[in-house]
């Protein structure tokens, strides 16, 4: 993937080794759905004034008749509902009836690539048909299993190509396939968009052209004009042509501000001929992905009134970023808060194999992995003919650098939001703040899972006033993306609870859903549920209004 002198430099300042890691397989073990709402067992208790869907998205089929799946992002989407109401909570799931879900059932094989895996030929074709069919491009899957999103007040569920189902939150059926490519020029989405109090929704999704590859920044209405409509009125709102033309910059995520949408560039970056190439070669998606830690970061800034790029382009050195904490603009600068690390290598390691394994060959994983961690970066918005070069321009109540290196380009550097503490947890990933009062504004609070192992294996609290933590954790136990809900009567930010689904991969059916004080961080309840759940990755918290 990169020169492995790079990791261990890197390495050596940022973690020791770990030994000694449980083993985990049991998390991405295959479950049946539960259709059928099942009751739970409290215990403590669940607060009464929460009253909604806790709406939860991620892989629960590792294989297909004899054949598995080879990453995690592999596996078919299994929907989750926690209904809590009244103090009382039920249980059900679905397999999202997507084509691939469908195909795979018929052909009791897999049928349809994923991005670690490659479907091979039918064998049911002859040796002609299977030959040719080796240079069909891949067609892309629909396996929606990263997130549930709300566009113009609908539910949907989401991966990175260009198909999201809409599904309905109360009974998990999938209602209807939407294509962006039927709305709007662009080759897919991200599971990631960005809400406006009105409900407007921005996205990114690339675009494969002649010309080579663009970003584009997508926006979407935040009302229907018929109950039917779906993605109609979606536009782009600019195109950003890629550095390198046939190799685009993988993101799962951007940043959002109240004015600008920060795309960032990092130096992940997606061989578009070795992935429509795969069939033919055998390689799977995940392939062409490779990390290149001689470039560096780019942050382009797009004004959200006007779709206009700024001519400056933010400069800092390689890193790789999955999830934004916040972006907020003040004074002049734009603070962008996001987690992140200096090595873009580890999407390759979350194969099956290895979340399956044991004893030392489990330790080593984990030891290659990259510690992910919060780092602000402030950007000077004002850039003009009498800004200083070589001086830095930011305020000095950060630590974050930004200096003048040419006419149009501003080097960066960041500041840790955290303090040394963090590192004995392995990092924070998952992110999550009081997004509906909070997005986009000055804020003091956010949520995530500390890695302590290859997923989350503590919930942390962190408090940007003086950097301090709080953590809930109970050995053997593996929370997923902390989720806030804030009480009906808030006044502060923190006032409300974190829910998180939490996996017992070494007890039989004894997943539950944990509900913590948000203020306290103690639990103030649990809800267990009698069925096995694999853990999961982003969820939302839908109110029964």
């Amino acid at each position: 993937f990169s020169d492995p002198s790079e990791t261990i430099k890197w390495k050596d300042i940022n973690h020791t080794d770990v030994h000694g890691l449980p083993c985990i397989e049991k998390i991405v073990s295959s479950v049946e759905d539960t259709p059928e709402p099942i009751n739970t067992s409290v215990v403590g208790t669940i607060p009464e004034w929460i009253n909604g869907s806790f709406l939860r998205n991620g892989p629960g089929k590792f294989e297909i008749g004899n054949q598995k799946f080879n990453h995690w992002f592999d596996g078919m989407a299994l929907l989750h509902q926690f209904k809590i109401f009244n103090g009382q909570v039920t249980y059900k799931s679905r397999f999202l009836s997507s084509g691939s879900y469908q195909a795979n059932k018929e052909h009791n094989r897999i049928a349809v690539s994923e991005f670690g895996t490659v479907t091979m030929p039918d064998p049911c074709k002859n040796v002609f048909q299977r030959f040719l069919s080796r240079f069909e491009l891949p067609k892309p899957t629909d396996n929606a299993n990263v997130s549930f999103v709300t566009y113009k007040g609908d539910y949907y569920v989401s991966t990175e190509t260009n198909v999201m189902h809409k599904v309905d939150p109360e009974t998990l059926e999938t209602i209807k396939k939407v294509d962006w490519s039927k709305f709007i020029a662009v080759n897919g989405a991200t599971a990631h968009p960005h809400s406006e109090p009105d409900g407007t929704t921005y996205n990114m999704g690339n675009s494969y052209t002649t010309k080579g590859a663009y970003y584009n920044i997508i926006r979407v209405p935040p009302t229907k004009k018929t109950a039917e409509e779906t993605l109609e009125g979606a536009t782009v709102l600019c195109s950003i042509p890629a550095v390198d033309k046939t190799k685009p910059s993988y993101y799962h995520s951007f940043a959002m501000s109240e004015n600008y949408v920060v795309f960032i560039e990092q130096p992940i970056k997606m061989d578009l001929l070795k992935i429509v190439t795969g069939k033919l070669t055998g390689k799977s998606i995940s392939d062409g992905f490779s990390w290149n830690p001689k470039l560096n970061t780019i942050f382009h800034l797009i004004d959200k009134q006007t779709g206009k790029v700024s001519p400056i382009k933010y400069l800092a050195k390689p890193l790789s970023t999955f999830h934004q904490i916040n972006a907020y603009e003040k004074d002049g600068f734009l603070i962008m808060d996001m987690c992140a690390s200096d090595d873009g290598q580890a999407i390759a390691n979350y194969n099956i194999q290895n979340l399956r394994k044991s004893g030392e060959a489990l330790d080593e994983v984990y030891n290659t992995l990259c510690r992910v961690f919060p780092w602000r970066f402030v950007l000077p918005l004002s850039i003009d003919h009498d800004t200083p070069y070589g001086k830095n321009l930011n305020l000095p109540d950060s630590t974050a650098t930004s200096i003048r290196i040419a006419k149009n380009k501003v080097f960066c550097t960041h500041e840790d939001l955290h303090g040394e503490d963090l590192h004995q947890y392995g990092g924070l990933e998952f992110p999550q703040i009081n997004y509906g009062k909070y997005n986009t504004h000055p804020y003091r609070y956010f949520y995530g899972c500390g890695f302590r192992h290859l997923v989350g294996d503590t919930l942390i609290k962190m408090d940007l006033h003086g950097k301090n933590m709080k953590v809930w954790e109970e050995p053997g136990l593996y929370p997923s993306e902390p989720v806030f809900v804030p009480s009906p009567d808030a006044t502060k930010e923190d006032d409300g609870v974190i829910l998180s689904v939490v996996i017992t991969p070494n007890k039989d059916k004894s997943t539950f859903l944990l509900v913590l004080d948000a203020k306290t961080f103690e639990e103030v309840g649990r809800a267990v549920v009698p069925v096995n759940i694999p853990y999961g990755f982003h969820g939302t918290f839908n109110a029964t209004v």
